[in-house]
């Protein structure tokens, strides 16, 4: 038989010897990066009524309520903050936060006495606050908004370049073409929702090396010369510093919250402006002049403690602790590592908001170790490999 017949022989190939280029990014930041890029992908994919609760309530202050009324309000139902509603105009007028109520101490303390400041605010509505804002010369907060089937993308792009730490959700009347407050976004509601549908898991790089937060500039903060704030560019104060002299900070500083540290700068506690309104809500602004030691033994019971964490937890696991519980920021505090380098366990290092958070997930660029403090400090504490103290001084430690 003609072997032109018989079918051709197969041919083999032998495998390539060639091998691919080995890869310049470690694995564990190639897998860190790409889990923030997926991040990213899923808030463009999803609206803002996606990470609204099964159940909620929404509290709205008419701008014709006393500023105490409001007050009670927002102590009664446990909340810190508000949308606002102009009713002759049946729009909405912006938000009354914390910050107004410390505005408003400040303002009677450098005007009128404690007497004066008691009376007038039983009459003093919420309308009048922008104008004591104006004669203080604090910056006034931008009247923002969006709808809720805006991308959470866009929402959390909002909060970011504002620094707001909650954005109000409106939508309009079909009937009356009015504005209808739905709900508002805070930067806690977006992390939680992102910490419970991303695998944050593969957050997987350290805070240090990811500079989230604000640390002091100087790393031997006992080289600094006297006279001078040794955790600069950290607001801080001890247990004898008075209640007036914090709200002093957070009304010019624009923050809610103060590491409480001891002579060795231990952070031992965090004062916070809710605080403040525990103090104020009887009307008992003599109560200011107490120190931070005396205020605290009037702090509620259920305080949850302070977090801490330090600069070598990772990302990931904050994220699982704000999956867990209600944090607002946490309190970076020297560790086994600095303690190597002479370094003092506990001692303050740096202080991380959820907005120091948002805005690295949100690739807003890292942020320095010495840059100055901005408006973006917020309130409440506890820690990844963290601690938080409980009562008057606690810290506690999440595990990561």
């Amino acid at each position: 038989m003609s072997n032109s017949l018989l079918p051709p022989s197969p041919t083999v190939r032998r495998g390539s010897t060639r091998r691919r280029a080995a890869s310049n990014v470690p694995p564990m930041q190639d897998s860190h990066h790409g889990a923030l890029q997926a991040i990213r992908s899923f808030l463009k994919g999803r609206i803002c009524y996606d990470a609204f609760p099964i159940s909620f309530r929404l509290i709205v202050l008419d701008t014709k309520l006393s500023v105490k009324r409001a007050l009670q309000c927002l102590l009664m139902n446990s909340v810190v903050s508000a949308p606002l509603w102009n009713s002759d105009k049946s729009e909405f007028a912006g938000m009354l936060t914390v910050l107004d109520i410390i505005h408003l101490i400040q303002y009677y303390w450098r005007t009128s006495s404690y007497d004066s400041a008691s009376e007038d605010v039983e009459t003093l509505r919420l309308e009048k606050l922008r104008e004591i804002e104006i004669e203080l010369g604090v910056a006034q907060p931008p009247l923002l908004r969006k709808h809720p089937d805006n991308t959470l993308y866009e929402a959390a792009q909002v909060l970011v370049q504002t620094h707001a730490r909650r954005l109000p959700l409106l939508d309009y009347d079909s009937d009356t073409g009015h504005e209808v407050i739905v709900s508002t976004l805070t930067q806690y509601r977006l992390l939680k929702f992102i910490s419970i549908n991303a695998k944050i898991q593969k957050l997987n790089l350290s805070l240090r090396r990811l500079k989230i937060g604000t640390y002091v500039a100087n790393p031997s903060p006992n080289d600094v010369p006297e006279g001078q704030n040794p955790y600069h560019p950290i607001a801080t104060a001890t247990l004898n510093t008075t209640v007036f002299s914090v709200v002093h900070m957070f009304s010019e500083l624009a923050i809610s919250a103060v590491p409480i540290i001891n002579e060795d700068g231990i952070v031992v506690n965090l004062y916070e402006t809710v605080d403040v309104m525990t103090l104020v809500r009887s009307g008992s602004y003599q109560s200011l002049d107490l120190t931070i030691s005396e205020a605290l033994k009037q702090r509620s019971l259920d305080f949850p403690g302070v977090v801490i964490c330090t600069a070598s937890d990772s990302l990931g696991t904050l994220l699982q602790l704000i999956k867990k519980r209600r944090v607002h920021r946490l309190v970076v505090v020297e560790g086994e590592e600095e303690e190597r380098k002479g370094g003092r366990k506990g001692r303050l290092l740096g202080i991380i908001t959820l907005s120091d958070v948002l805005r690295y997930i949100m690739g807003a660029g890292t942020i320095n170790e010495t840059h100055e403090p901005r408006q973006t400090q917020t309130p409440a504490m506890s820690v990844p490999s963290s601690n938080v103290l409980a009562s008057p001084a606690n810290l506690t430690t999440p595990n990561a």
